[in-house]
């Protein structure tokens, strides 16, 4: 330490203070304080080791590293464990330059388009240029100064380089604000790895503990009085509870307005679980993978009132969803532009503050809706739970001889149950406390459509970027988050996505992470395979078959993947990177392994043979995937006439 300017000085490598930064800064969030970034992961390599490895091996008693596999994996961690802790922290995660750093890029655009913070400390090229290209440099033609860490730009809320130590006072704060803001995603500071090593004498202040509060901006009276009139006008009303309600813990208040007024509630995918009691008005999913009562009210609705969605096309089935011409929008986000979604009136604010407004509001006029919209509510949704019990009940087989002759059901492989029935299993074994994971492929439309997320049975969909790989490193965020190892960590996920990224099952087991992970055995892209049939009617390279007699590239010859299926012992595989495997085809089997496994001590893989091509009911909306324009196949021009016709019912709102 030195006086040099009169001030308290700490010298330190550029490294060592990010790190210990890191582990001073804490957000505030409704007079709960909690360390803002209290762990990190990462891949060492040639453009980190030396400098983040070295901070992070001496400060390791203040910021734990955690050591992965994958940095596209790390991330999804970091980003999951900050949507299970409603955005108040997340982990940072460092990976070295090149492809490592590019690996993080993906995990980048799904934290920034979920709106979720996560911090990326990747390295970069060399600042001083000494060296001449080094390895792993991208050397573009006209930008001299550009690396491959530019591609995180477009991906990320906040983007810095550090390329010179005292820049770490201005940006280091930045990041924070960046991590802590309502409109917050992935947040990116860049380092050199030359600049890694490099000290400096920082003002001593500059580490000392800080607080970043997650703000909670208040409505404005006039918007609020506002949209209290469109409810008060409305016969047809509808809410549909987005990600915003989860993350400003606004559930009590959502609840509170529904019942104050009478209003049916739906969910995205971001707010499955948004409703927590079992009510009338509790509905459950929206939109292409929502029920079908949910989706008719919506038709019918004269009043929508949006909380804490951007409103993707999943959720309005590309525009075509609310069809009475009387229709109205309102809107409660923290961000202007979602406020203002297909037209909406906007109370810009937080979820919580804006629903309790709303709230005294309707009851000060006494709002409250007729007998006979409640009367179509209760019916629609009675009759979808009947449909729902039916396709979740396991004890009753699959009725392979009911099917008509032109399903394309599969019927000969070792499956007896369908991917519902399993879905029905896990929800038979839920608890209250327990999480459900899934993000990409058929499992988070089936969740969204029947899982019952009342009272404490929490679902954690990404939806926002429908991220294949996500699910299982997603697993390990949400359990860092909750430690308590009685509450059941679950994630859902297809043959194909385990497929493509296992190895943190490695981390689970090194961690000795509680996390079960259940894979419905479908031998596919089965949820692609389906929409592929409602654009060309048949399938081409999704399902998971063998080559009869092998590719012989340029030989002319049609080379299809119409073979039996692919064998692949998923147990195997997962049991030889560290888990606690079982194949179960039964209900028995699939009970038993549930319950024994419970309480087992680290990761558990679970592979359930399902029926493939075996459907949930549909939700009954079009959505806009276009079939090709131009074809030799008759099946192809007439799903194409089919979705023009359903391009009529596409409207522009505003």
């Amino acid at each position: 330490m030195t006086d040099r300017t009169q001030r308290r000085t700490v010298r330190l490598t550029v490294a060592q203070a990010v790190v210990t930064y890191l582990s001073r800064q804490y957000s505030v969030a409704d007079g709960h304080r909690r360390r803002l970034v209290p762990a990190a992961l990462g891949i060492f390599g040639h453009g980190n080791v030396a400098g983040l490895g070295q901070a992070l091996d001496q400060l390791s008693d203040q910021l734990p590293f955690v050591q992965g596999r994958n940095e596209q994996a790390l991330v999804h961690i970091a980003t999951a464990y900050a949507k299970a802790a409603k955005r108040h922290a997340t982990l940072a995660v460092t990976a070295s330059i090149g492809p490592g750093a590019l690996n993080m890029v993906t995990g980048a655009g799904l934290a920034t388009v979920n709106r979720l913070p996560v911090l990326l400390l990747p390295g970069d090229t060399y600042a001083t240029r000494h060296q001449g290209p080094v390895l792993q440099q991208l050397q573009h033609p006209v930008e001299a100064d550009a690396s491959v860490n530019d591609a995180f730009r477009p991906v990320s809320r906040f983007f810095d380089r550090i390329t010179r130590p005292e820049q770490l006072l201005t940006a280091l704060p930045a990041a924070m604000r960046a991590l802590t803001d309502v409109d917050t995603g992935a947040v990116v500071v860049s380092l050199p790895q030359d600049i890694q090593s490099h000290a400096y004498d920082y003002p001593a202040e500059f580490f000392a503990e800080r607080d970043w509060p997650i703000r909670r901006p208040a409505p404005d009276g006039d918007e609020v009085a506002a949209v209290a009139r469109m409810l008060a006008e409305a016969e047809k009303p509808l809410i549909i509870a987005g990600g915003g309600v989860v993350y400003s813990g606004a559930t009590e208040e959502l609840e509170a307005l529904a019942d104050a007024a009478g209003i049916p509630v739906a969910e995205t995918f971001a707010g499955k679980g948004a409703v927590q009691r079992r009510a009338w008005w509790q509905l459950g999913g929206i939109g292409l993978e929502g029920t079908p009562a949910v989706n008719v009210l919506a038709r019918e609705a004269d009043f929508v009132l949006t909380v804490g969605s951007r409103l993707t096309d999943f959720a309005t089935a590309s525009h075509s969803l609310f069809q009475n011409p009387d229709v109205r929008f309102a809107s409660v986000n923290v961000n202007v532009h979602d406020a203002g979604r297909l037209g909406a009136t906007g109370i810009v604010a937080d979820a919580r503050r804006a629903l309790a407004a709303l709230t005294d509001a309707v009851r000060a006029n006494g709002t409250a809706t007729p007998a006979d919209w409640r009367e179509r509510v209760r019916a629609l949704d009675e009759h979808w739970r009947e449909q729902r019990a039916a396709a979740l009940d396991s004890d009753t087989p699959f009725g392979f001889t009911s099917l008509p002759d032109d399903s394309d059901v599969v019927r000969d492989t070792d499956a007896v149950l369908t991917q519902g029935q399993l879905i029905g299993l896990l929800q038979e074994h839920a608890r209250s406390g327990d999480t459900i994971i899934a993000a990409a492929g058929g499992p988070p439309g089936d969740l969204q459509k029947v899982w019952d997320a009342t009272e404490g049975r929490f679902a954690h969909l990404e939806f926002g970027f429908s991220c294949m790989g996500y699910e299982l490193p997603a697993a390990i965020g949400v359990r860092f988050a909750e430690p308590d190892r009685s509450k059941r960590v679950v994630s859902l996920l297809g043959d194909g996505t385990f497929l493509m990224a296992p190895t943190e099952l490695v981390t689970a087991a090194q961690e000795r992470l509680p996390v079960t992970i259940v894979i419905p055995e479908n031998h596919g892209y089965q949820v692609i395979h389906r929409l592929q049939m409602v654009c060309s009617g048949r399938e081409f390279g999704n399902e998971f078959r063998y080559r009869d007699g092998g590719l012989e590239i340029g030989s002319g010859k049609p080379a299809r993947l119409e073979g039996d299926y692919l064998q692949v012992d998923l147990v195997q595989t997962a049991a030889g990177l560290g888990a606690r495997a079982i194949r179960a085809t039964t209900v028995e089997e699939v009970r038993t392994a549930l319950a024994e496994t419970r309480d087992h001590d680290g990761p558990v893989v679970l592979v359930v043979p399902v029926i493939p091509h075996a459907d949930l009911p549909g939700a009954g909306v079009w959505w806009d995937v276009a079939p090709a324009e131009v074809s030799e196949r008759e099946t192809v021009a007439q799903l194409r006439r089919a979705h023009e016709e359903g391009l009529a019912s596409q409207r522009w709102y505003g």
